[in-house]
């Protein structure tokens, strides 16, 4: 049985470690305290406290009720609330079902996506994740894990067909998804021509959705601003909650939210937004590649 993206919704495990996180930071600071005198109050180290307040690692309530007494947390309602929330950040996150089949450290990206109020996203090579369909998928994954057993690939597959459904959930309300993808994503024929007329289809349909905005950069622009490659801003509702950009490696992942770093790649995505075709030209332009695809 697939997993329900929407069970527990409400921000999910990762936005929860990374709002306490945030919240702890703050009486820490608010308290004169350094991330070394911390650590050592609860037997760890200053990186610990470090991961710690920026949502990398789960909560040990010991740790957290230490940590309270230490930045002078008295009031016993503001104890509770942040033990509460440490208890529900340990919760096990719908896509953790899936811990088989995907490297821990996607596993932090999944949390984001899921609890994102935003999602901007360029991609250069392939259709984004988010608006594959099953068979364009198989393809992409089978590039590189085509010597993976049958039933693992159904798996990966599953787990990126069940992520799409936060695009059409109710509760919470679903996220903006706006991409900006290469025109050569969309006619490079992964999967063979059938595969890609089908997942055109697809993306045609995609642009009818109220929270879903695609926009093509054509082959005629030339260069354009992204040139180090493709890359996620996700965007949460949590006002305490910095934005995060998102850099997918071939065994690794970069996670970004350094104010500085982030407003780099915001740029970069507003340049990339003008410099591609508007949304509105969108349907005609992948009409157009449909036409190219029967007649090929």
């Amino acid at each position: 049985m697939a997993a329900d993206p929407e069970a527990g919704a409400g921000g999910g495990p990762t936005v929860l470690r990374m709002l306490l996180g945030a919240q702890l930071r703050r009486l820490r600071e608010a308290g004169g305290i350094t991330r070394e005198d911390a650590g050592w109050h609860i037997r760890a180290s200053e990186s610990k406290i470090s991961r710690m307040e920026l949502g990398r690692v789960g909560f040990k309530e010991r740790d957290v009720a230490d940590l309270l007494t230490f930045y002078g947390v008295t009031d016993t309602a503001e104890r509770e609330s942040m033990m509460a929330l440490a208890r529900q950040a340990n919760e096990p996150g719908w896509w953790q079902q899936y811990g088989d089949v995907y490297p821990a450290w996607f596993q932090s990206y999944l949390g984001l996506e899921s609890a994102a109020q935003i999602i901007r996203m360029y991609e250069v090579q392939f259709v984004p994740g988010l608006l594959q369909t099953p068979d364009y998928a198989r393809a992409v994954i089978m590039l590189g894990h085509s010597s993976k057993p049958t039933a693992e690939v159904d798996r990966r597959v599953e787990l990126r067909m069940t992520r799409q459904q936060i695009l059409t959930r109710t509760r919470p309300a679903p996220p903006h998804f706006w991409a900006v993808v290469d025109e050569g994503a969309l006619r490079r024929p992964v999967g063979g021509r059938a595969v890609m007329r089908a997942q055109i289809a697809k993306l045609l349909e995609a642009t009818k959705l109220p929270n879903v905005t695609l926009q093509v950069i054509p082959f005629a622009h030339g260069g354009h601003a992204a040139y180090s490659g493709s890359f996620a801003l996700l965007r949460f509702p949590e006002h305490d909650l910095p934005d995060v950009a998102y850099m997918e490696q071939l065994t690794s992942a970069l996670y970004l939210d350094k104010r500085e770093d982030v407003e780099r790649y915001l740029t970069v995505m507003e340049q990339l937004c003008v410099e591609a075709a508007p949304p509105a030209q969108t349907p005609r332009i992948l009409e157009g590649i449909a036409r190219d695809l029967d007649r090929d």
